[in-house]
């Protein structure tokens, strides 16, 4: 007897051209994964039951006259052929056989009880290393009752017909009649009462392999899926997971306006959306514990699979498990070779009127074209801006004709950004009013090459794209490390050969992910009204707004530490100057007005006053955390703008009994070498601390003599001056002379490759640049030693 259904646990991979890449899958995990990765059981009809259905019912040679030579880019022909098919197929009975044994497989799996089941498409084609399907055929929830298992099974066969399937089959160079369809059948997991959403074993962005990247909403996945809601976020850190580590180095909550649960008794459909509460949105949607155990299932299924993934998961609300739904091959960014470094930057700026998540790290221009729905997709021209609120499998023809995609609502892993990454095209997704903001026909720039963060320009800005070629690099004496301040474009710049991170600043996070004056969150009770509002806004989902600062301090640390782990990443403490301080919230109320603030009340000398010495308190607990509770250790600490050797000894023996001690697992800590006094007695220095990091920018400016803040003497500035160049040759030789580390994170070499010559010869050891003057740099040098 031919079987024409499967249980899922009997399914292999070896299985996939039975029952396609999605159950083949199922089956994979079920069977040989251990029994921690928990997969929802079910059945699978196979290919000869689809090509049984058809022929019993000669369907076959209708399908292949209706299809033959039909242009899949005439958007209204596609529509009649596509509707035509599936109707044929809806009206067609199945064979007495089949339908037998779907019956009887049912029967087996609601032995202990009835239940919900989804039935889903798994094309035999489908999710192969070269091609994503998925998405493309039908998929139906909370399926109860065997009478409707068939009649959804039909829809599922039917579906192989839609629009978009033809179109991307077409497109994707697959022949009709080779593609056939298999039905699965698999218990509903109660995510309706819970969570869900999709996760993959690499940054989806750039390509980097050492995260787990996880988008959780509440309610069934499929709202996350079509990009529905914008759903919270977290990223995990392989290695530091690995070692049995808590390593979740960032978090981002979403909105989850919406979701999707399922109907009552007596209602309407299967499903139906609702609203969220204020409480479920203003909260992450799932815990550290879940996060973490998502991650570990996601490290099990990539080892298992020996590639990147991407999973659907969801957690039951009743039972308070998390299961496995679905796992295929990642097939963008994993396809990429990697050598050679594409870079777009924008040339121009302008105010940014639209702003979401950013896919890809594009930037393109063109003209605006809003479209409310599938009927207005022929607005839209080769080379036009696509802004509509979401997206589904039906607008992929149009969406290949655009130049860049905007929506209003999805996340990272929604379709609109699912399809933009395969098409190579910058897309900005959640942006919650674009259709609103942006007018039909306007000409704009859509830049996705500033970080996580896309953005909307009106009007054409210049851009350009840097390549890069990565083959091999010459050796140097000197190793070539990099500044990074934004922990969002860590991954990317990570990518670029290097050494680890010569300056990573603690300000840039603090002003550009917190915004808030430290001592305000500490004083929150006594802050005027309207500032506390704003201060607990941007603090939702935390326990509070001292550990929300306390939190996106050690995420933004640790994502640049597990960006370059594990080479070193010198952390500088923060370097804000009193007029910088002032710029946050309620900074204001707390900082003064200095006649000179460069040279007032800023680095070491802060820490250890009275007046924010708690303050400083809240940085030390973050970094403490990412070293000895993420187990980043590859996190140096250095201490900037130190006058005296005092000074020095007070802010050790302060990071000390905040649990920064000097030398306990393995922390290193090094001193920003940038007043005139730290060249001078750098051996006095240098008994305390393990090393220097040069500071060219402050260390010029004061052996000068000049503000280099004010333009009126900026013509003097200039790092090679002799005078700076002696001071540098003392801090470099008492490093040296010590076996202590020395290096320089100041501009100086970025804008100088004279200067980066010779710092290498004069010994110095490492040489941290900006991300986009490396190669060039390293080039350089090379090519130096060879003279």
């Amino acid at each position: 007897m031919t079987r024409y259904v499967i249980p899922l646990r009997e399914l292999r991979m070896s299985d996939v051209a039975q029952v396609g890449g999605k159950n083949a899958s199922l089956g994979e995990m079920i069977s040989q994964l251990p029994d921690s990765v928990r997969v929802p059981d079910g059945f699978a009809t196979t290919a000869e039951a689809f090509w049984r259905f058809l022929d019993d019912n000669g369907l076959r040679q209708k399908i292949h006259d209706l299809l033959e030579g039909l242009d899949v880019d005439d958007v209204a022909a596609l529509a009649r052929t596509g509707a035509a098919i599936r109707q044929m197929m809806m009206e067609a009975p199945f064979p007495a056989e089949l339908e037998a044994q779907i019956r009887a497989a049912y029967a087996e799996i609601t032995r202990d009880g009835e239940g919900s089941f989804a039935v889903r498409s798994s094309a035999t084609a489908e999710d192969l290393p070269d091609a994503s399907f998925a998405g493309q055929q039908e998929t139906l929830l909370n399926v109860r009752g065997i009478e409707n298992i068939l009649h959804a099974i039909k829809e599922v066969f039917a579906s192989l017909y839609n629009d978009r399937a033809i179109a991307y089959r077409v497109h994707k160079g697959f022949r009709h009649a080779e593609v056939a369809l298999s039905a699965g059948v698999q218990r509903m997991v109660r995510s309706d009462v819970g969570a869900s959403g999709v996760m993959f074993t690499l940054d989806t962005e750039s390509g980097f392999r050492d995260v787990v990247f996880i988008t959780a909403s509440y309610g069934l996945g499929e709202m996350v899926v079509q990009g529905a809601v914008n759903p919270d976020e977290f990223y995990v850190h392989k290695p530091t997971l690995a070692q049995g580590k808590p390593a979740i180095i960032r978090r981002s909550l979403g909105s989850k306006l919406i979701k999707m649960v399922f109907t009552a008794p007596g209602e309407e459909g299967r499903v139906k959306e609702v609203e969220t509460t204020s409480e479920e949105r203003n909260r992450f949607c799932i815990s550290e514990e879940d996060i973490l155990e998502l991650a570990r299932y996601a490290l099990i299924i990539e080892q298992h699979y020996g590639r990147p993934m991407d999973i659907e998961w969801g957690k039951d609300g009743i039972d308070g498990k998390i299961y496995i739904l679905q796992a295929r091959p990642e097939t963008v960014k994993s396809q990429e070779s990697g050598r050679v470094l594409e870079k777009y930057r924008l040339k121009q700026h302008g105010k940014a009127i639209v702003q979401g998540r950013a896919i890809g790290q594009k930037v393109a221009v063109g003209k605006v074209r809003i479209v409310k729905d599938i009927s207005e997709i022929e607005k839209v021209q080769a080379g036009d801006v696509l802004v509509t609120d979401m997206t589904d499998p039906n607008w992929e023809p149009v969406m290949k004709r655009a130049a860049a995609i905007i929506t209003n609502r999805g996340g990272r892993t929604c379709h609109a950004a699912i399809i933009a990454r395969e098409l190579g095209v910058p897309a900005i997704v959640g942006c919650g009013d674009a259709t609103e903001v942006l007018k039909d026909g306007e000409t704009v720039t859509v830049s996705c090459a500033e970080g996580d963060t896309g953005y909307v320009y009106r009007g054409a800005l210049e851009f350009e794209v840097q390549r890069t070629d990565l083959g091999e690099l010459p050796e140097l004496p000197v190793k070539i490390m990099m500044n990074v301040g934004n922990p969002e474009l860590a991954f990317e710049f990570a990518q670029i050969p290097n050494a680890g991170v010569g300056l990573a600043r603690l300000e840039f996070i603090i002003n550009n992910v917190i915004g808030i004056h430290p001592r305000a969150i500490l004083e929150i009770d006594r802050i005027p009204a309207s500032i506390r509002e704003e201060i607990e806004r941007r603090a939702r989902g935390y326990e509070s707004p001292r550990a929300f600062f306390v939190e996106k301090l050690a995420e933004g640390v640790a994502t640049i530490a597990a960006a370059f782990y594990p080479n070193p990443v010198i952390v500088r403490l923060s370097d804000f100057k009193s007029n910088e301080y002032r710029k946050l919230l309620a900074g204001e109320i707390y900082e003064p007005e200095e006649e000179n603030p460069m040279l007032g009340f800023r680095g070491a000398a802060r820490y250890i006053a009275p007046s924010f010495r708690d303050c400083f308190e809240m940085e030390c607990e973050a970094l403490k955390k990412v070293r000895d509770v993420m187990g980043l250790t590859n996190v140096k600490i250095m201490v900037p703008f130190v006058r005296t050797v005092k000074e020095g000894e007070r802010v050790i023996k302060l990071l000390a009994a905040n649990g920064l001690v000097q030398g306990q697992n393995g922390l290193e800590l090094i001193m920003m070498c940038e007043v005139p006094s730290n060249a001078l007695l750098a051996e006095a220095f240098l008994q305390h601390f393990d090393g220097f990091s040069i500071g060219s920018n402050d260390l010029t400016q004061l052996t000068l003599g000049l503000d280099r803040d004010s333009g009126l003497v900026a013509e003097s500035f200039d790092e090679r001056d002799p005078a700076v160049r002696i001071l540098l040759g003392m801090a470099i030789d008492a490093c040296n002379k010590l076996g202590k580390y020395v290096g320089i994170c100041g501009q100086g070499p970025s804008d100088h490759p004279d200067f980066a010559e010779w710092l290498m010869d004069r010994g110095i050891q490492t040489i941290s640049l900006n991300p986009d003057t490396v190669i060039d740099t390293w080039l350089r040098l090379a090519n130096h030693r060879k003279q």
